[in-house]
């Protein structure tokens, strides 16, 4: 799912399991697991709220030029596009599995803020108005141990991690101190267990220290 520099651990613990009382196919405990999610970039700028498009990148100024790369390869994209558009027939599969947690590895901030980490290669941005685009897919949690969620700064971390909680997601590998940054994503699935999500990153996949 995700490189060894950034590493999700997945607790799932089904009720009354042991070796001699294995589970039941009703008793397990089903996961999504989705990586990397950006939703910066050129998907930011086709949803309904765009953010500021400038960049600070060798290759671009502009988030626009990834959508005109976009049209010129598939034809023109008629803006702004519904939220479950990024999804594509994806959300119809989802619904079919119907996964009990469903779990990202969000590498995109999602923010106003236009305090980018300087000396940084790549910032992606996602304005606060288009997070419709990740709860139209259910998702529960946001993994943010990567090397993304500073890209706009700690600004931009604290506004991420504020609309996440706006909208019933949950976030792992990050917080307003240590203490919270180490905590775990709890899910209770009813009748089967908990699911525990922990969220590690290291500076080696270019996390600022």
């Amino acid at each position: 799912m995700i490189n060894a520099s950034k590493t999700l651990l997945v607790l799932a613990t089904p009720v009354g399991h042991t070796a001699a009382n294995p589970s039941r196919d009703s008793d397990l405990i089903t996961l999504f697991l989705c990586g990397d999610v950006m939703t910066g970039r050129g998907i930011d700028q086709v949803l309904p709220h765009p953010s500021d498009p400038h960049l600070y990148e060798l290759y671009t100024e502009s988030a626009l030029a990834y959508v005109e790369l976009a049209e010129t390869v598939n034809g023109p994209i008629r803006k702004p596009v519904a939220f479950a558009y990024i999804w594509g027939d994806a959300l119809e599969e989802l619904e079919r599995a119907a996964p009990d947690v469903r779990i990202i590895n969000l590498e995109t901030a999602i923010t106003k803020s236009d305090d980018h980490w300087k000396g940084k290669g790549v910032h992606y941005r996602m304005h606060p108005q288009n997070i419709p685009c990740i709860t139209k897919a259910k998702i529960d949690c946001s993994v943010l141990a990567n090397n993304h969620v500073l890209d706009w700064g700690y600004p931009g971390l604290a506004e991420t991690l504020q609309t996440l909680q706006r909208a019933n997601v949950k976030s792992a590998g990050v917080g307003g101190n240590v203490t919270e940054a180490e905590a775990p994503a709890v899910f209770e699935v009813a009748g089967k267990g908990r699911v525990i999500v922990f969220g590690l990153g290291s500076t080696t996949s270019g996390i600022p220290r």
